[in-house]
């Protein structure tokens, strides 16, 4: 039995020649044809189960051999195999002979190559003899060349090293030429600084080391570029100071030219910046501060640990103090406008060769300006120095605390003065809106103790002159005068700023709203408050002296108020004049109740007699002589109490921009007075020839009541010019009346109301109508507009024009289309002021 090798290695040439089998047919025919028994024996294993495995490509001999083992069949299957090798065989045989003519043929092809072969063996040999000699030839040329080649270089090297020797020495010489200048000043520092950078360069390009007259020369040199870079500094540190363009520029122009622009101008900055946070340190060093006031750390006169002096040193240091931050704000504008002129130059100046702008050089993309640095710094520094100081030193803190306006005087001072001299067109300013506000919000620790001292200083006050233990008391006019003028003074303490100045106004409001806080609970209630009848009681004196108090701190306050607080203040002052109104109005209700009731009196008497008797009757009716009995009694006991003394008497001068709250009051009770006359005079009905004359006297001392005992009537206004334009209208006739100018100046109802006197019977008005009171009438009637009231006029003329039409008349009173002609005008303009 063969091996499973054998049998694999057998199997598996089956394809190579299937292959050629084929590519020899589709190739050139041949004389003989395969026999086709060969497709058909490999179709025949490849379908075979067992056979079929040998022609897979990951056939293992052992894995077989171990599955016919354990089959049982080893015996079969080996007999198997034994059968298909000799059909393999015999197949083979087949295929040889059938391509006999084919292999021999090849077999003379491989003779011909092997010829062939035997004559390229020989042509590579004479050819590689060929190039053997041709080596020998040129190998000696070529070391020739190369030798000549690093000699060219190194002569060329040579030669560009003595050039750039030379030429080191040539500018050297020039350099020292330039630095020969026994006199600073006359150093052409630009041109010294160009040569010194130029040789250099050429050094460090060409590598000039090692070359003894160069390495001298550079000794030198050196020493020449520390000249010139300590010469530059002067220049450049001496333009800064004295704000000299011209010699910023030139020192700038050296350290260009040295190649050093940027780390010059930074060191310049660390150099201010330095120089600012140490001005902050230094001015608030309390060891240094108690020394310069005479007197000595831990000694009389020192500083403890707290940081308070001691004993006989507060007054010395607290001025050592101001002083040194005076001349901390000093030093912190030289800074700032030094690095800004620094800035402005470097955005100006251009090298006179590459004309590249220097600030291009020592400002990249996305850096900060120069100012903004050094400002930042200043600020930071400064703000933690507070912050330290508010919470390490006591007295300090209460310096500043209580001196805060001055602090923030000097703060704006600083900033003012940086802005007035960095202002100029074209140039960035040293300072953004947004460092100001930095520099004003690093004090605002004490901004807020000051404020809250403030607030506690007037409220303490407040609460001395309004105790809430004692509600019976009231303060003195000088007490009142000491709130006033301690207002005064903290408003004048901050009104060199606009913003501080508001923020202490802020709380002086809440004082004034705690003040009126105060006044509201003393004011007097009750019917001791408002009796009207006897002279004024105890608890009515107090409602009034608090009237006069808080009428005194409105008006000075308003006075003394800056236009920029009126927003802040006003609802405050609003306040203090409502509460002083509410410790009197009670009061001023009950005058003016019990005048209109008298008034309302004028309906108990008879206007309406006729007769000589009643035309000869010079006497004023029995309600006018009580009203003037009133009257005279109020401004007696009350309003002789609550008017200023220019007041007093018939109240002439007095002008209505200056009117007290007490006199606004008045005004009103007496332009009511006249208003509640003229309504309930115009519903007089039946109104009699005598009853006019009757009424007109009346009218006449009313007037001359009102002017001298309540408020000159001729500053009342439309109520006053309604007065007197009433008298000439009742005496008219009725036909005049719709073209007499004199009803311009009477309310519409009022000359209606007036017409029903003039009407028959039965044209009623609306009170008839309705059979309301007078008092009930007058009422609605301060409830309605002038249209409302026509509404209710309009109802009776059309009940009365109903009945004259049932009666089958033709013809109306003249009042009728009198009364509908003034309607309409009021209806009129009513549409035009809603569409206006």
């Amino acid at each position: 039995m063969a091996s499973p090798a054998v049998q694999r290695s057998s199997i598996q040439r089956l394809p190579t020649f299937k292959d050629r089998t084929t590519a020899t047919t589709s190739g050139t025919p041949s004389s003989s044809s395969p026999p086709s028994s060969s497709s058909s024996l490999l179709d025949s294993f490849a379908s075979d189960p067992i056979f079929s495995k040998f022609l897979s490509s990951d056939f293992d001999s052992t894995r077989f051999s171990s599955e016919a083992l354990s089959s049982g069949t080893a015996a079969a299957r080996a007999e198997k195999i034994q059968d298909g090798i000799r059909l393999l065989e015999k197949q083979l045989r087949s295929e040889v002979l059938s391509r006999h003519n084919d292999l021999l043929s090849q077999l003379s092809s491989v003779k011909d190559a092997e010829s062939s072969l035997s004559s390229i063996r020989s042509a590579v040999s004479t050819l590689q003899s060929s190039v053997r000699l041709v080596r020998s030839e040129i190998a000696d040329p070529n070391r020739q060349i190369r030798s000549k080649t690093v000699q060219l270089s190194n002569l060329h090297f040579t030669v560009d090293l003595l050039q750039s020797t030379v030429r080191v020495l040539r500018l050297s010489k020039k350099l020292r030429d330039v630095m020969a200048e026994p006199e600073a000043e006359k150093l052409d520092l630009s041109k010294a600084a160009q040569l010194h950078s130029e040789i250099l360069r050429l050094c460090n390009e060409n590598d000039l080391s090692g070359i003894v007259p160069v390495d001298e020369e550079l000794k030198w040199i050196y020493e020449a570029g520390q000249r010139l870079r300590s010469e530059g500094m002067k220049v450049l540190e001496r333009g800064l100071e004295s704000f000299n363009q011209a010699e910023v520029g030139a020192g700038l122009q050296v350290f260009y030219n040295l190649g050093e622009l940027r780390t010059t101008v930074d060191t310049l900055i660390n150099k201010y910046k330095t120089q600012g946070v140490k001005s902050v340190s230094v001015a608030l060093d309390m060891k240094a501060i108690s020394t310069s006031g005479g007197g000595s750390f831990g000694g009389p006169g020192g500083i403890q640990r707290s940081g308070t002096p001691q004993l006989g040193g507060g007054g010395k240091a607290k001025d050592a103090l101001w002083q040194r931050m005076a001349v901390c704000m000093d030093h912190l504008h030289s800074v700032v406008v030094a690095i800004w002129h620094l800035q402005r130059v470097l955005s100006k100046k251009r090298d006179p060769f590459t004309h590249a702008l220097l600030l291009d050089e020592v400002m990249q993309e996305g850096d900060s300006i120069l100012t903004t640095r050094v400002w930042e710094a200043i600020v930071k520094s400064f703000a933690n120095q507070m912050k330290s100081t508010f919470t390490a030193s006591s007295f300090v803190k209460e310096i500043f605390t209580v001196g805060y306006p001055k602090l923030f005087s000097m703060i704006e001072n600083l900033l003012e003065r940086i802005s007035r001299d960095t202002d100029v067109k074209g140039v960035l300013p040293a300072i953004t809106v947004e460092g100001r506000d930095q520099m004003v919000a690093a004090i605002e620790v004490f901004q807020t103790a000051f404020l809250t001292l403030c607030l506690s200083r007037l409220s303490d006050l407040v609460n001395s002159v309004f105790p809430m233990s004692n509600r019976g008391s009231i303060p003195s006019k000088e007490h009142i005068s000491r709130i006033i003028s301690r207002i005064q003074e903290e408003i004048e303490a901050v009104q060199m700023d606009a913003r501080l100045t508001l923020l202490v106004l802020r709380e002086i409001s809440k004082v004034l709203l705690l003040l009126a806080q105060r006044a509201e609970y003393q004011i007097a209630t009750g019917p001791e408050a408002r009796q009207i009848t006897g002279p004024a009681t105890p608890a009515q004196v107090k409602n009034f002296t608090l009237c006069q108090h808080l009428q005194d701190i409105h008006i000075s306050i308003s006075a003394i108020t800056p236009p920029i607080a009126t927003d802040v203040l006003s609802p405050s002052l609003n306040t203090i004049y409502e509460v002083a109104c509410d410790s009197v109005t009670s009061l001023f209700q009950s005058m003016l109740d019990r005048l209109e009731s008298t008034i309302l009196q004028i309906h108990n008497q008879n206007f309406g007699a006729h007769g000589a008797d009643a035309a000869m009757d010079n006497n004023s009716s029995p309600y006018m002589e009580d009203l003037q009995k009133h009257i005279t009694h109020f401004r007696t006991e009350f309003l002789s109490r609550l008017l200023p003394s220019s007041a007093k008497g018939t109240g002439t001068g007095i002008g209505i921009g200056t009117e007290t709250i007490c006199m606004r009051l008045v005004r009103t009770m007496a332009a009511r007075v006249l208003i509640f006359f003229i309504r309930h005079a115009s519903l007089v009905r039946p109104l009699s020839e005598s009853g006019k004359l009757r009424m007109a006297r009346d009218m006449a001392e009313l007037e001359l009541s009102v002017g001298q005992n309540l408020y000159p009537v001729e500053q009342l206004g439309a109520p006053y010019r309604a007065l007197r334009a009433l008298r000439p209208v009742i005496f008219l006739e009725t036909s005049q009346l719709g073209s007499s100018p004199v009803i311009q100046d009477l309310p519409p109802s009022v000359v209606l109301h007036h017409l029903y006197s003039r009407g028959p019977d039965e044209l009623q008005s609306p009170m008839q109508r309705n059979k309301l009171t007078a008092l009930q009438y007058s009422l609605w009637l301060d409830s309605q507009g002038e249209d409302q009231i026509w509404k209710g006029i309009k109802a009776t003329l059309d009940d009365y024009a109903v009945g004259v039409r049932a009666r089958g008349e033709k013809e109306f009173s003249p009042v009728y289309p009198l009364m509908l002609s003034i309607g309409e005008s009021i209806s009129e303009n009513n549409i035009s002021s809603r569409k206006a």
